[in-house]
């Protein structure tokens, strides 16, 4: 009862006085699983832009029992989560564009088939293959072993199925859409981390927003990492296609990405035997702690944005995969705590942040999918005005070794 009682008083905190209607579809505390459901602006009477909300359970393969949430909004935005994925986004459509990619991995893995620990620790890649990520939030980076055990690659939250999942619709106009989950770390005698997602949507919007809040529910400090790992392919990547963002300083995270430093704003088409490089970005931020980040197409019409604010996601990482297009042709724009060093380093370079018992931190971000010159022109601006005299340093040394 605590837990409903918790999700029902933060409904009301962030609904403000307007009403709304909610449904539960996953209750672990209640033994509530609604499985196959779906919802639609006709059937609730409401004006403005038609949408619709479905829950499916897919079967066949390694995505047995898995589920998927769909919004899908008329001249708006269709996106897709995994609440079995720990609230990962899969893909998001609309306006004749995407935000996502293609991964050699075509299922939604369900994570009873995973295990993290494989391939020396790299098990989290056999189902990547999402649009946003959450990696963490006990830790996060590259695998290491130390402190006797093993750091699985990017930490296990979005490879958790959530333990509450609820969808809520504003009962005024433009009727925004909450999709709310619980995602749980609790290990006897480790951590008791708690997180609770949530994703808003105004029905015929370009863009959403994440709300997410991280609570250690134990009786002990216990350290966190996330990082907000969010991928983009074609059609807006391609050779051509430029990365933005207002940055004091750049680096390469490790020798590999030492050759591409000089060209780090722009990307090259699908390339064979193109390894990943990465890069440690500090970002800028206005006078009210938010930066953007983007990845726009050749032509600077058509592209996708994320805000965040820099008090919660002080770092940004780039991630460049140039790779084939079968192999999986991707870059990643990914705000976060830390950089995607081992936690050990992360640790080393006091990075890692810590939570005390009961207390909590918030995450805000917004994502935009530009689908029009003037679109892409804004948030280029807004860039520039952020950047203002700052020079940008490009640093040729990684600032860690692995």
């Amino acid at each position: 009862m605590k837990i409903k009682l918790a999700l029902t008083v933060l409904a009301v905190l962030v609904s403000g006085s307007a009403t709304a209607k909610s449904w539960v579809l996953t209750s672990a505390e209640q033994g509530t699983d609604k499985g196959n459901w779906q919802i639609s602006s006709s059937e609730l009477k409401l004006s403005g832009k038609p949408f619709s909300i479905e829950q499916k359970v897919l079967h066949g393969g390694k995505q047995e029992g898995s589920k998927i949430l769909v919004i899908r909004s008329q001249d708006g935005l269709n996106i897709t989560l995994s609440p079995t994925r720990g609230m990962n986004l899969l893909r998001v459509e609309g306006f004749g564009s995407r935000m996502g990619w293609d991964s050699p991995v075509k299922e939604v893995v369900n994570p009873a088939f995973i295990n993290l620990e494989s391939r020396n620790g790299l098990g989290w890649l056999e189902g990547f293959n999402e649009m946003m990520v959450r990696c963490g939030y006990e830790w996060t980076g590259h695998p290491v072993t130390a402190d006797g055990k093993i750091y699985t690659l990017h930490g296990k939250a979005g490879n958790t199925p959530v333990s509450q999942l609820e969808v809520e619709v504003a009962d005024a106009a433009p009727h925004e859409i909450r999709i709310r989950g619980l995602i749980k770390e609790s290990t006897f005698k480790k951590a008791d981390l708690q997180t609770q997602t949530e994703l808003r949507y105004v029905p015929g919007s370009n863009s959403f927003s994440l709300h997410d809040v991280l609570t250690n529910q134990g009786d002990y400090p216990h350290d966190y990492q996330i990082i907000y790992h969010s991928n983009f392919g074609t059609p807006i990547l391609e050779e051509g296609a430029r990365f933005l963002a207002p940055m004091s300083s750049i680096s390469p995270f490790n020798d590999y990405a030492k050759a591409g430093l000089k060209s780090w704003q722009t990307y090259q088409g699908p390339t064979k035997d193109f390894d990943e490089m990465v890069f440690n970005v500090k970002p800028l931020a206005d006078d009210h702690h938010q930066s953007v980040a983007a990845v726009v197409n050749k032509a600077g019409n058509s592209g996708a944005s994320i805000q965040f604010d820099t008090r919660q996601l002080p770092v940004l990482s780039l991630w460049k995969n140039s790779d084939t297009l079968k192999q999986g042709y991707v870059t990643g724009i990914e705000p976060g705590t830390s950089y995607a060093y081992p936690v050990t380093i992360e640790r080393e370079q006091k990075r890692v942040k810590q939570l005390q018992p009961g207390a909590s931190t918030a995450f805000d971000l917004t994502y935009t999918l530009l689908h029009n010159s003037e679109q892409v022109k804004d948030v280029e601006q807004r860039i520039k005005t952020i950047q203002g005299e700052t020079k940008i340093d490009e640093i040729a040394t990684p600032i860690a070794k692995e």
